[in-house]
């Protein structure tokens, strides 16, 4: 069974169509990523993906159901979760406390807020695993507002994880970070690769070579090619349309 699928996935702004008839098929532990230039359409896909955009036509199936009309809240308690949108961090809560609460958000009447935040066993124990995944252990009680550019996007994936989830959309990872934080990132999703399927947006290309299993290249909305890292590089359509020759 695939771990997520879409079938014919079409979103159209009037006359515009941004989303055109997308059908892709991602299997469990793969990590795939999402490539193209500018304006191709990467962020309304994964908008739809999320259940942030419901689409126009077509379906997205996870784990074998079919959740194209289930939002965004719903697709996350199934275990289809999205990070690297929009920083969510409580700047002033601890970095355990701000992992702790995503896990208490992940779990349906799991909120008591008449407890202090970190008793919740089950949701300290997952805030700390997170932590711990994403390097940041040594950090948990620091103030999140004190963490680097860097850190924070670590706070953000470890956020992410700590709402265990099965299926994890990670929206531009890498945006905006210095070549060493990068390089931070990149190894530790080769450590999450195989215990989560992922797929993933990406700009820097040298990151989504170091990682994908595979890659589908969206241009005017529409999937070009899907191939392995090496078939990508090596096919001439791709390497004309985004990306030249300075990866040959």
């Amino acid at each position: 069974m695939s771990a997520l699928q879409t079938h014919g996935l079409t979103k159209r702004y009037g006359g515009l169509l941004v989303t055109d008839d997308v059908s892709l098929d991602i299997a469990p532990g793969e990590l795939h990523a999402v490539i193209g230039p500018n304006g191709a359409g990467k962020t309304t896909l994964i908008n739809q993906l999320s259940g942030e955009l419901m689409p126009d036509g077509g379906a997205v199936r996870f784990s074998g159901s079919d959740v194209t009309a289930l939002p965004v809240h719903e697709r996350a308690r199934l275990g289809l979760l999205r990070s690297f949108q929009i920083t969510s961090i409580f700047e002033d809560f601890s970095v355990l406390e701000n992992a702790t609460l995503a896990a208490l958000g992940a779990r349906e009447h799991a909120w008591r807020f008449w407890q202090p935040l970190l008793q919740n066993a089950q949701a300290r124990s997952a805030a700390e695993e997170a932590l711990a995944a994403c390097g940041l252990a040594r950090r948990a009680q620091t103030p999140a507002g004190e963490l680097g550019y860097g850190e924070r996007r670590q706070l953000e994936l470890a956020m992410t994880l700590a709402a265990r989830p099965a299926f994890l959309l990670l929206d531009e990872p890498m945006a905006g970070m210095s070549a060493q934080e990068s390089a931070a990132v990149i190894a530790l999703l080769k450590e999450l690769k195989g215990r989560y399927t992922i797929l993933l947006v990406e700009h820097d290309m040298d990151a989504v070579f170091a990682l994908a299993d595979r890659i589908s290249v969206l241009v005017y909305g529409r999937v070009m090619f899907t191939g392995t890292p090496d078939e990508i590089r090596n096919h001439p359509e791709v390497r004309a349309v985004y990306l030249g020759e300075e990866l040959l």
